[in-house]
């Protein structure tokens, strides 16, 4: 294949068919869900594995054509044009503890970029789409348009924090902080106007190929933290210890904001370095 389009309904189609039937057999397997610690720290049960099964046939079964990436399964990226990225369980600490934000990621990419995203979580019945291909954009919520909040920024507004960035906080942090423990849902409640900004420290590329696509497309600036992007994909690499700090705020101007915060690094500086670089303000946190 090459740089044509694809039936785009029709994917959606498949993608809502395919993660409502997955996402059904996960709220029917939690209660007796048994999680273990991988390598990297991150949480896995039976289920993610399941789930990545599952959802890796049926994307073979429809496109025989198109490669796959997936946290639990092929974490190098193969050399197709077309390629599916899979999370099975995006927020698997929250799956396993009963909480209800966790959820199902699919990114569709074409020569590496993100050209079609879909995150669904089953437990709140929340479906985000986004397109990006050629001049069409698409990022909604159940079928309503995705609008980031329009600001200003005040001490009034959300910022969403994960786990591994929430050190970087200061009583001077210019907003009221948040943490919602699933790195999607984390980026995406920017597109949906929740939150103002969102930061996450060590995503992988299945964290963030479907919300690259939605908040982009929803109007949401996207800024890589570290050294390199995380797309195109570069065909043969190996990701599975591959992380790209982000940032995603709701406005381009309001990147001068936050960034100053990120500058100073969870990753990549030691926890004194941080606090001596953190910006100075006068906001306060309540």
């Amino acid at each position: 294949m090459g740089h044509e389009a694809l039936d785009w309904s029709a994917l959606f189609t498949f993608a809502s068919q395919t993660t409502a039937a997955v996402g059904g057999e996960l709220l029917a397997r939690q209660d007796a869900i048994v999680a273990e610690v991988k390598g990297d720290g991150s949480l896995v049960t039976a289920a993610d594995r399941w789930a990545d099964q599952a959802l890796c046939e049926a994307i073979r079964a429809a496109f025989p054509d198109h490669g796959l990436l997936t946290e639990e399964g092929e974490q190098t990226a193969p050399d197709r044009d077309w390629v599916w990225v899979v999370d099975p369980i995006d927020g698997t600490t929250n799956y396993s503890q009963g909480l209800p934000i966790w959820g199902i990621s699919l990114a569709l990419l074409h020569f590496g970029r993100p050209v079609l995203g879909y995150v669904h979580l089953p437990a709140l019945n929340w479906v985000f789409q986004g397109l990006s291909w050629a001049d069409q954009r698409l990022a909604t919520l159940n079928g309503r348009p995705l609008r980031p909040n329009p600001g200003p920024v005040d001490g009034h507004h959300l910022f969403s924090f994960c786990s591994r960035s929430l050190r970087l906080w200061r009583p001077a942090f210019p907003c009221k902080v948040r943490m919602v423990g699933a790195a999607s849902y984390n980026l995406l409640s920017v597109a949906q106007g929740v939150c103002v900004g969102a930061v996450e420290a060590t995503p992988k590329v299945w964290d963030l190929a479907a919300v690259w696509v939605i908040a982009q497309a929803a109007g949401a600036a996207w800024v890589s933290l570290g050294d390199t992007d995380p797309f195109p994909l570069q065909a043969g690499r190996d990701y599975s210890q591959v992380s790209f700090p982000t940032l995603v705020v709701g406005r381009p101007e309001w990147v001068s904001v936050f960034k100053p915060w990120m500058d100073a690094s969870p990753v990549a500086l030691p926890f004194t370095q941080v606090e001596a670089n953190l910006p100075q303000t006068t906001a306060t946190q309540t």
